[in-house]
């Protein structure tokens, strides 16, 4: 049963939450499957490129990201859905050994115009690496159910 609603989540609240240790086999794995880049295949070839070393595709760091925010908020969540992500930025390369976690920015919370029993939350979710860096940093919306849909809201 959900325990969060589209009331909890205020503008401007900041949240941090999960740890994820990337590993070697999974930046590879992932990458056979979803990006066959050189550099994300092949430790010497991630060491001649631009990144340095063998580094995870920013695809596999958008579905970590996913993983984290899962855990970390949403499967408690009257969820509804997203209509989409508006923005990703991978903003440094993740290595193999870095250990992720998210930091959640609520930017703005509204209620559906069309559907006054849910409202519409946008985020900004930044992938940060154990360090505080920035690695990956995205701007979304999602939909959820209000916990009393028969409330007017101010």
């Amino acid at each position: 049963m959900a325990s969060l609603f589209f009331e909890d989540f205020i503008e401007g609240e900041v949240k941090t939450y999960g740890a994820y240790k990337v590993t070697e086999a999974e930046i590879i794995d992932f990458a056979r499957q979803f990006d066959p880049q050189p550099m994300h295949l092949d430790a010497a070839a991630g060491a001649a490129s631009m990144l340095g070393a063998l580094a995870a595709s920013g695809w596999h760091t958008c579905a970590i990201m996913q993983k984290l925010t899962c855990e970390g908020f949403l499967l408690n969540a009257a969820g509804r859905g997203s209509p989409g992500v508006s923005e990703v930025k991978w903003k440094m390369p993740v290595f193999p050994g870095d250990v992720l976690s998210v930091r959640r920015k609520v930017l703005e919370s509204r209620t559906s115009k069309t559907k006054p029993d849910m409202g519409l939350v946008t985020f900004r979710l930044e992938l940060l690496k154990s360090t505080g860096e920035v690695a990956s940093e995205e701007t979304l919306v999602i939909l959820f159910a209000r916990r009393n849909p028969g409330a007017r809201l101010a």
